[in-house]
Order: C-alpha cells, then sequence, then structure tokens
C-alpha cells in the first residue's frame, strides 16, 4: 500500500494521514506481514485522528473485524501486535518529534470557523501540504519512540446475538440490551426510564 491508497480512502493528504502512514509502514516492516485478512495483526490505538484512517488502509485493522482497538485516551500512541504473540511494537509521539509551524497552527481555528480570507486558505493549505510531506519524509526515529514491549493482547472479537428492544423496535448486540420486566431494550430507549 502507498500513501495514495490511504488518500484515496481519507479524501485528501494531511500531517495526521502522513503520521499514520509511517507508523503502519513501521509496523508492517517489524511484523514482515502485509494487509491482516482477519484479526491476526491488531492495532490499539489512543487517539481518534487523520492518522487512524492510515491504519486502517495499510495494516487491515478495523473495527469491523476487531483488530483495531480504540482507546479515548488522546496520545500519539499505536501499539501492534501478533495474535499469539505477547510481544508488541509501541510507537509514541516525541513531544518535540513534530516541530510546530505557528503560522500553520494559527491558520488552523480561522479554517474551521469559515473566517479564513481567501489568501489565508492558500497558506493553510500550502503549509498544511508542506507539513505532510515533512512527516512523511522525517527519520521515523525523530519523530516517535519505537519500542518492543510485552503486552496481555485483548480478546477476539466476540459476536453477540441480536436483540430487538422492545420499544423503539431496532436491534442491539445482546451485550448492550438491559433487560426490565422481562422486555429487552437498547440504551438509549432504557435511559428514557429514570429508576
Amino acid at each position: 500500500m502507498e500513501i495514495e491508497d490511504a488518500i484515496k480512502f481519507h479524501g485528501h493528504l494531511c500531517p495526521g494521514l502522513s503520521l499514520g502512514f509511517r507508523v503502519a509502514k513501521a509496523a508492517e516492516e517489524h511484523f514482515k506481514n502485509k494487509r491482516a485478512e482477519d484479526e491476526e495483526l491488531v492495532c490499539i490505538v489512543e487517539n481518534k485522528s487523520c492518522s487512524v484512517d492510515a491504519i486502517q488502509v495499510v495494516n487491515g485493522c478495523t473495527f469491523g473485524k476487531g483488530n483495531l482497538v480504540y482507546r479515548d485516551l488522546g496520545k500519539h500512541v499505536y501499539t501492534f501486535f501478533n495474535r499469539g504473540n505477547d510481544k508488541a511494537l509501541r510507537l509514541v509521539i516525541k513531544p518535540d518529534g513534530i516541530k510546530n509551524d505557528e503560522e500553520h497552527q494559527n491558520l488552523f481555528p480561522k479554517i474551521r470557523e469559515g473566517s479564513a480570507t481567501e489568501e489565508e486558505k492558500k497558506r493553510f493549505k500550502q503549509k498544511h501540504e508542506d507539513k505532510s510531506h515533512e512527516v512523511l519524509n522525517m527519520p521515523l526515529e525523530e519523530m516517535f519512540k519505537i519500542e518492543e514491549i510485552e503486552i496481555k493482547p485483548p480478546e477476539k472479537a466476540v459476536i453477540f446475538q441480536t436483540l430487538i428492544c422492545s420499544e423503539c423496535g431496532e436491534g442491539m448486540m445482546e451485550s448492550r440490551a438491559r433487560v426490565m420486566n422481562g422486555n429487552y431494550y437498547c440504551l438509549p430507549c432504557f435511559e428514557k426510564y429514570d429508576i
């Protein structure tokens, strides 16, 4: 897989996608494997940034297969391992791993809120592209602390029975159902009742 494959999936090139691509390729090289067909390669991500899209494309780690585990910690930390092996590759972005560009950072809020001028939009796009290419070309060891660690792998994905909510009629995973008076309720419907 190449960066173009990740761009096609994600929709555009950005520093986060470039970062994820570098992480994904490092894991691919470390484990000497191709894209996961099932759950053999697992990635634990500690953020929900653009980087995760590159990991899905390059490594085949996805929520649907259960081999992409999301921990909402807001950190650029990525841990990969092959099932059946307690050795994992952990990549942690260094605090000074990617140099901040003050102009780029200052333009970001203006772009998000739609208040940027045409010149600022053009400047931001160029800065964004430059930063993306910088990340793609930096030595990996400059950006990341890379270590092999031991890990207790999470369980394989479990497929649960689908139950139907007694109130809204929608299906839900058995593990998420709540029972009240012998009836099954999905979480949103159950939360309506103040018990």
